[in-house]
C-alpha cells in the first residue's frame, strides 16, 4: 500500500493536463504526495483513499490513478470534460486545503487483511522471493526506463508474466489502458527497450 508523504497538503498548487487518452485527465501536483502508483477501479476498491472515494462520487468515473505527483481520472464516454474538468479540479483543490488525508491510516482502514492482499497482488513490480533474477531485472527495468515515460502521459505500466517462450505481459493503468496509441507506444516504445535489455525476451504483449 503506497504511503502518504510528509507534506502540507493545503500549500500544493495543482493544475490540469490533457493525455493521449481522450478518456482520461492529469490533474499534476506541485509536490509529490505518496511514494508509490495505486489504481482503483471501483468506489468499493478505493474505500482506503478519501480522496479517491469522493472522485467515484462522480458517477461517470471509470478509474482513478494516484500517482505521486498526479491523479489521472478516466471518464465514461457519455460526458464530456468541458463540463467536468473544472468541477472535479475544484473538489481536489478542496480536500487538500482541508488536509484531508489521501489514505487513511492502517488501523482505520476497514478489512485492512484483506485489501492489503489484493493491493499488493496488483502491484506487479514487487519483487517476490519467488521470482528469478531475470524477472528481477525485467521489474527493475520496468521501474527505471518505462514507468517515468508513461507516467508522464498520466498512465502506469507493471510487470504481469514472463512465460517460458519469452514472452512478456505487462499491465498499463490510467491513461495508457485505453489510449488510442498504446499499441504504438507497446510495440515502438516498451517492446524495444526491453528487448534491448533482455534478449530473452521475444515479445510485449499489454494486458
Amino acid at each position: 500500500m503506497p504511503q502518504a508523504t510528509q507534506v502540507d497538503l493545503s500549500l500544493i498548487s495543482l493544475h490540469i493536463e490533457p493525455t493521449p487518452n481522450p478518456a482520461t485527465l492529469k490533474f499534476c501536483f506541485s509536490e509529490e504526495v505518496i511514494d508509490e502508483p495505486i489504481e482503483f477501479s471501483s468506489a468499493a476498491a478505493a474505500e482506503s483513499s478519501p480522496l479517491a472515494s469522493k472522485i467515484f462520487g462522480f458517477p461517470w468515473t471509470n478509474s482513478v490513478l494516484l500517482a505521486p505527483k498526479f491523479i489521472a481520472v478516466t471518464k465514461q464516454d457519455w460526458v464530456d470534460w468541458s463540463y467536468l474538468a473544472e468541477p472535479l479540479s475544484g473538489m481536489i483543490r478542496e480536500h487538500l486545503n482541508q488536509k484531508i488525508p489521501i489514505f487513511l491510516e492502517r488501523k482505520e482502514r476497514a478489512h485492512d487483511e484483506d485489501q492489503s492482499e489484493e493491493e499488493c497482488l496488483d502491484n506487479g513490480n514487487l519483487i517476490h522471493e519467488k521470482d528469478s533474477e531475470l524477472v528481477r531485472q525485467i521489474k527493475k527495468a520496468i521501474d527505471r526506463d518505462i514507468r517515468p515515460v508513461v507516467a508522464y502521459d498520466g498512465g502506469d505500466v507493471h510487470f504481469a508474466e514472463l512465460t517460458s517462450e519469452g514472452i512478456l505481459y505487462v499491465k498499463f493503468k490510467g491513461a495508457c489502458a485505453g489510449c488510442p496509441g498504446r499499441s504504438q507506444t507497446l510495440k515502438n516504445g516498451i517492446e524495444v527497450r526491453l528487448k534491448e535489455l533482455f534478449p530473452q525476451i521475444n515479445e510485449v504483449i499489454g494486458i
